[in-house]
């Protein structure tokens, strides 16, 4: 049986660290559950990450007994939003509101996802598997740059893609501000954690045309 491993699609989860490239997310299946406020106090956040890795597991394990298909479990990703996104500049981390997910494999069914989750709310007692959803997610067009080293230093490459990348090019937002986790914060350094920055674009005429 061959293990599908989400992170060896380079485009999508190894851009350069030097310079902001873009790139075409295509559509993917997730596990998502919403909140707001700091995820370095919030007993929220805290429980859906959990409840988010513990129902992946279990499609990952409904996938290899029901459709003989195994894959690697993804990485968590975080999308990140506020009225004001200079939040994400100066990190007043209780002002985010966010979307934590984690991805899934195209061929699982919402019936199957839908079963599995309901399994997992009972067996495991976590009282937040209800509010997780099983969703397709289309970015399209996307601004994106490897950070390496500790969150709280995201601040600077954030301002630059803010104020000079994004507008330099005739860009402008399309969508959250988007985070994928490839290292662990428990068990690395801050200095050598790596995370994806991305963020969804479109250009300045496309908007000017919907307007029109």
């Amino acid at each position: 049986m061959t293990k599908l491993d989400f992170k060896k699609q380079k485009e999508l989860y190894a851009p350069a660290t030097g310079d902001f490239v873009l790139v075409e997310v295509p559509p993917m299946w997730f596990l998502m559950i919403d909140g707001h406020g700091d995820p370095n106090v919030s007993e929220d956040y805290r429980l859906a990450v959990e409840s988010l890795y513990a129902a992946s597991y279990a499609v990952k394990f409904a996938s290899k007994k029901g459709h003989e298909a195994d894959y690697v479990v993804g990485p968590l990703e975080g999308r990140w939003w506020a009225p004001d996104p200079a939040v994400f500049v100066d990190r007043s981390k209780s002002e985010w509101s966010w979307t934590m997910q984690i991805r899934q494999p195209d061929w699982m069914t919402t019936a199957e996802v839908a079963a599995i989750l309901a399994e997992t709310e009972s067996k495991k007692k976590l009282p937040v598997v209800g509010e997780l959803r099983h969703e397709r997610h289309d970015e399209g067009l996307s601004v994106q740059i490897m950070h390496v080293g500790s969150y709280d230093d995201e601040a600077p490459t954030l301002e630059r893609l803010h104020d000079e990348f994004i507008p330099g090019r005739g860009l402008e937002f399309n969508g959250k501000h988007h985070e994928i986790y490839l290292g662990d914060p428990r068990k690395s350094a801050p200095e050598k954690l790596r995370t994806v920055l991305r963020q969804p674009v479109r250009t300045a005429s496309v908007r000017a045309a919907e307007r029109a």
